[in-house]
């Protein structure tokens, strides 16, 4: 089982976590990320290209699911205006032994920040500015290429 969601509003952890668990499932393994309070961040704003998110996010998900003997995988992302301390994604994952839980988390979240098609707009001190891609994000990304 895979599902995506991709909305404005915010998300409860328990009841995403609640709908992985089987009776077969001996892990979930999760990551929440949230908007950091740096600085002088007041606001970061998200937006995407929907079917081309969707689509994306999917495929990431799938070739978990080929690496791992997974049973069930929860994405969760928001879009919109976010504040620091809001909860911006969600990536939770099911399994029969922790490994592959774990494994799957980390290779979800490292593909999301690469791959899926999210722009992120911060705002400083008045101001707006796209955010760049980082070089730690894609080395993160990469440790997969091999596995």
């Amino acid at each position: 089982m895979i599902a995506i969601r991709i909305q404005t509003g915010d998300f409860d952890i328990a009841a995403e976590i609640a709908k992985l668990d089987a009776e077969n499932t001996g892990a979930v393994a999760t990551f929440t990320g949230k908007v950091r309070k740096e600085g002088d961040l007041t606001a970061l704003t998200l937006e995407h290209y929907p079917q081309m998110t969707e689509r994306e996010i999917a495929r990431i998900a799938g070739d978990a699911q080929t690496r791992w003997p997974l049973l069930g995988v929860t994405i969760v992302h928001r879009i919109g205006r976010l504040l620091p301390g809001d909860k911006i994604v969600l990536v939770a994952v099911a399994a029969q032994h922790r490994h592959a839980a774990f494994e799957a988390c980390a290779f979800l979240m490292d593909y999301l920040k690469t791959r899926a098609p999210f722009w992120k707009q911060e705002e400083r001190g008045g101001k707006t500015q796209w955010v760049e891609a980082r070089e730690s994000d894609d080395r993160a990304a990469g440790r997969w290429r091999d596995k």
